[in-house]
C-alpha cells in the first residue's frame, strides 16, 4: 500500500511561486512513476506533470511548460512541483499520484495511476 501526502499549497498572487511536495510512505518509492494532477471547481481532473521512476524523464501539459518543474528525491521519498509565474487559471486542488513503474512509459490520464494523495489547495489571486 502506498500513502501519498501533499503539502505546500496556499494563497499566492498572480506572478508568484509555490513549491508543492508529495511525500510517499512506501519502501520502494524509486520504483514508482509519479504524476501531478489538478482539479478546479466544476472541472475534470487534469494532468499537470509526471516524472519517471529514476527522475531522468519528465513531461508537462502545455499550459505549464516553462513555468512548472517536477523533480524527485528518492532518498527522501518525495516528489516536488515547483510552480513559478502562477496565474489565476492555475487555481485548483493539486493531487499527486503514483503508479508502479513497468518500463519507461508513464501515463497522463488519471486512470494511469493507482495511488492518490488527498490533495492540496492552490489559489492564485489576480
Amino acid at each position: 500500500q502506498v500513502q501519498l501526502v501533499e503539502s505546500g499549497g496556499g494563497l499566492v498572487q498572480a506572478g508568484g511561486a509555490l513549491r508543492l511536495s508529495c511525500a510517499a510512505s512506501v519502501r520502494s518509492f524509486s520504483t514508482y512513476h509519479i504524476g501531478w494532477f489538478r482539479q478546479a471547481p466544476g472541472k475534470e481532473r487534469e494532468f499537470v506533470a509526471a516524472i519517471d521512476w529514476i527522475g531522468t524523464s519528465a513531461y508537462y501539459t502545455d499550459s505549464v511548460k516553462g513555468r512548472f518543474t517536477i523533480s524527485r528525491d528518492n532518498a527522501k521519498n518525495t516528489v516536488y512541483l515547483q510552480m513559478n509565474s502562477l496565474k489565476p487559471d492555475d487555481t485548483a486542488v493539486y493531487y499527486c499520484a503514483a503508479e508502479p513503474a513497468s518500463g519507461s512509459y508513464y501515463g497522463t490520464l488519471p486512470s494511469s495511476y493507482r495511488y492518490w494523495g488527498q490533495g492540496t489547495q492552490v489559489t492564485v489571486s489576480s
